[in-house]
């Protein structure tokens, strides 16, 4: 199963959740992906979905809370994965039409509708609700990219206001006619796996953050180390060979003595860095004097014609 799979699985077996948080989690997948249904004067509500774990979930908050008749279809998807599909019936009556009211879903009068996102812990509910109808999570091995997907410009603009409100940096785009709230920091989304709740798959989200994390570090530092190796050998080979350019072409030998004893130094250890060139002096010349001469010695190199462009 993908990781989003993994964490709307746990979400849904949740337990301990209060009335007021299981409406409001309701709510948020009944907005996302349910359809309300007319039979002559009555209202029912259809849910579909290919998680088993969710459709048990609906079926559990529906039941517990409000009494409507309900049934599920099973059904065999056409798709090239051919899983099943899970169909939540809410059968048409009118106990359906005040849980609709209540749920604010369907208008009713202002006495009548409690503010089902008036709680903290009910807008905890509602994210959870809304990612698990329409939501979706990265691997995070991969990049880290979060995003809840709606039709509903206005219910997209509530879960934007929602997600900011527990100071998650989220921000919003569409796609076609599609609605996206996303989040692409990988510490927020952390934040968000809390707030909902997906207390296990933020475990293994972190876990693999860490070692990702862990791993690039160790590329850069590689990298870096690298260059700066090349660096070092480039130089020296340069150094070299404006010593052997000079030694063949009639130079050498008119270098005062402390060129030539630095000259002599770079051929008997031709392949190491400056820096540890500098212990063969015995303390007579330091890094900057050392690093004079050998640049010196290039000038003189040049000066006689020498191209040294290859070694740049």
């Amino acid at each position: 199963m993908s990781y989003s799979s993994d964490v709307k699985n746990e979400l849904a077996r949740l337990e301990g959740q209060k009335p007021c948080c299981e409406k409001a989690e309701l709510l948020g997948v009944l907005r996302m992906s349910g359809a309300l249904v007319l039979r002559g004067k009555n209202i029912g509500i259809h849910f579909s979905t290919e998680n088993a774990a969710l459709a048990r979930r609906v079926l559990q908050v529906l039941k517990s809370n409000y009494q409507v008749q309900t049934e599920v279809v099973i059904t065999r998807s056409r798709r090239l994965k051919k899983n099943n599909r899970y169909q939540v019936e809410v059968i048409p009556d009118s106990n359906v039409a005040r849980a609709l009211q209540e749920l604010q879903i369907l208008p009713a009068e202002e006495e009548a509708r409690p503010n089902l996102l008036g709680k903290s812990c009910c807008r905890k509910a509602f994210l959870r609700g809304v990612f698990m109808a329409g939501g979706s999570v990265s691997r995070p091995s991969s990049d880290y990219h979060l995003e809840i997907v709606t039709e509903n410009e206005a219910f997209a603009r509530l879960i934007l206001k929602t997600m900011q409100g527990f100071s998650l940096s989220a921000r919003m785009t569409d796609r076609k006619k599609d609605y996206i709230v996303y989040l692409k920091d990988g510490d927020h989304i952390i934040d968000f796996l809390s707030i909902i709740g997906a207390h296990q798959s933020l475990l293994e989200f972190e876990n693999v953050r860490i070692v990702k994390e862990m791993r690039n570090n160790v590329n850069r530092q590689v990298n870096c180390e690298t260059a700066n190796l090349n660096k070092v050998i480039r130089a020296a080979m340069l150094q070299v060979a404006c010593i052997k350019y000079l030694q063949e072409h009639g130079g050498y030998d008119l270098l005062p003595n402390k060129l030539k004893e630095t000259a002599e130094l770079r051929l008997q250890h031709p392949d190491i860095s400056l820096n540890d060139l500098v212990e063969f002096t015995e303390g007579e010349v330091g890094k900057s004097g050392l690093n004079h001469r050998l640049k010196k010695i290039q000038q003189l190199a040049v000066n006689k014609g020498m191209d040294i462009s290859e070694y740049i």
